[in-house]
């Protein structure tokens, strides 16, 4: 059974505009799968769609084998799909504290016991759990941001763009972070334009143009792709990044 499959999916943000022109994406359990393309492909748009945020108006999008199509963001989130959205995702005037206590309000009942696991597992956030969150640093704030969507104990994370705007090293922090999350059981769907390092921690990748699957298959294949490295990952592989590199333990 897969955690999520949206198949033809088309929309767009007004009446007549259609950037989604039939795409499709499928994740299985325990996968992180990247989407990548060109900007304007409609990666995003299509996160959004997937997350209830964004009408479907045509194709289907199916959670854990239900049919979610005409359900909204709402309905998504406590069915077990979190997003992520590449700005705007913690409240900056809020302490680290009380954007946990907004990410758990769907399931007040479990939100202390949540909390208290995720400042174990994410020890900077209980270090700074009375600092306003705008007071983080770029890296820091993803984290806070992922940690927000995981007070649901979602199947299903969405990152948009996860590492846009950080240094070198808090991106390659914050793909560790990812990795790590995913290895305790959560299933990960990332539009990333980093493509080389999404693509090093994925399982599948999708390649969008234009609103429509171009190229599909294994991270890995479509790494040494010679026509999608010259396209989208700058004519060059990705390495492989494992559970086991150096520096891993710093970002959990």
């Amino acid at each position: 059974m897969s955690v999520l499959v949206a198949e033809n999916v088309v929309g767009g943000y007004g009446a007549s505009e259609q950037i989604l022109k039939g795409a499709s994406v499928r994740v299985g359990p325990g996968e992180i799968v990247t989407i990548i393309g060109p900007n304007g492909a409609g990666k995003s748009t299509l996160l959004k769609a997937i997350a209830g945020l964004l009408e479907a108006r045509e194709g289907r999008i199916l959670f854990r084998d239900v049919d979610v199509t005409v359900g909204g963001a709402l309905d998504r989130a406590r069915a077990g799909i979190a997003f992520v959205p590449q700005e705007r995702n913690v409240f900056g005037t809020m302490s680290v504290a009380e954007n946990l206590e907004m990410g758990g309000y769907i399931d007040g009942a479990h939100a202390r016991k949540r909390m208290a696991g995720l400042y174990q597992r994410f020890p900077m956030l209980a270090d700074k759990r009375r600092a306003a969150a705008r007071t983080l640093s770029g890296g820091q704030r993803q984290i806070l941001a992922m940690a927000v969507a995981l007070m649901n104990a979602p199947d299903l994370l969405l990152l948009d763009e996860p590492t846009a705007g950080l240094s070198p090293r808090a991106a390659e922090e914050l793909f560790g972070t990812i990795l790590a999350l995913n290895q305790s059981g959560v299933a990960i769907l990332m539009v990333e334009q980093n493509a080389l390092e999404a693509l090093s921690v994925s399982m599948r990748a999708y390649v969008l143009v234009q609103g429509r699957p171009e190229r599909e298959g294994g991270a890995a294949d479509l790494a040494a792709d010679p026509t999608v490295r010259d396209l989208f990952l700058g004519g060059k592989a990705a390495p492989m990044l494992k559970s086991s590199d150096e520096g891993m333990g710093d970002v959990i």
